[in-house]
């Protein structure tokens, strides 16, 4: 199984990591792996929780940031909506969006997740896509039409209820497609390609997906510099939710794939 982590190096004859460095590697889900130095990246405990770096100054912060920052583009007073905003992509993305000035608007899962992202994280209204006549309750909150959209989701009925809503010369950074990860997404009749090319056609939208990896030579130093002076001001905020045990990570993958964690989601394999 794939994954990055943060390891201890137990031994070493390396020139450039010693015993007790720090690293951050693509090490795929064990407790221990043997490495030429390749891909090893020297983290910092004093700088930051080493643990973000699995998180918001990780993968999923540099998800975010490209998304919102360089497709999105978001301007003052603009509308920013977020899919699975309470993960740890769609978390950032919606404050980032705020320091932009413009108004976050977060779709979540439960009214735990909503709380979490209006009353922990600044959001300025969160929808829970369970609760009926969800078309509604998203135009209510973006009177003004929305100018982002950042998708997350790849859901019918939420993208049904965007859909109309979108202003022209809208923008979709699409990022992720977590409603259908579990394989039930396809079940969800959604047979919207014409309404969705008539829109785009006549509104002149942008759909943009992207990859971390098309920015990371350009945009990934800027980027860390840019999160880690909002999480030292306060204007930044994430949550992290750790598991015990190596043995308990499909359990807690579920979880996740299903909108049950609230940030990033992370496994402790040893102290």
């Amino acid at each position: 199984m794939g994954g990055e982590s943060i390891s201890e190096v137990v031994a070493s004859d390396h020139s450039a990591h010693t015993t007790g460095d720090i690293v951050l590697s693509s090490t795929g889900w064990r407790t221990h792996m043997a490495s030429d130095g390749t891909g090893l990246r020297k983290l910092d405990p004093a700088l930051a929780p080493v643990t973000s770096a699995l998180g918001v100054l990780g993968s999923p912060g540099f998800a975010a940031y490209s998304g919102i920052m360089l497709i999105g583009k978001p301007r003052p007073g603009e509308t920013v909506v977020v899919g699975d905003a309470s993960g740890p992509v769609g978390s950032l993305v919606g404050q980032l969006a705020k320091m932009a000035g413009a108004r976050a608007v977060g779709i979540a899962d439960g009214p735990a997740a909503c709380h979490h992202i209006q009353g922990e994280l600044g959001f300025d209204a969160a929808i829970d896509h369970r609760m009926p006549a969800l078309p509604e309750r998203l135009a209510r909150a973006c009177a003004r039409g929305i100018d982002i959209y950042f998708e997350n989701v790849g859901s019918g009925p939420i993208w049904n209820a965007v859909l109309p809503l979108l202003n022209g010369f809208g923008r979709v950074p699409v990022c992720g497609l977590s409603g259908q990860y579990s394989g039930e997404g396809a079940a969800v009749g959604f047979n919207g390609l014409a309404q969705t090319l008539r829109e785009v056609a006549s509104k002149s939208l942008i759909l943009r997906g992207f990859v971390n990896a098309e920015f990371v030579d350009t945009h990934h130093e800027q980027f860390l510099r840019t999160v880690s002076a909002g999480i030292a001001d306060g204007r930044i905020r994430y949550r992290e939710e750790i598991t015990d045990g190596l043995e308990n990570a499909p359990k807690a993958f579920v979880e996740m794939l299903e909108g049950r964690t609230l940030g990033k989601a992370l496994i402790c394999v040893a102290p």
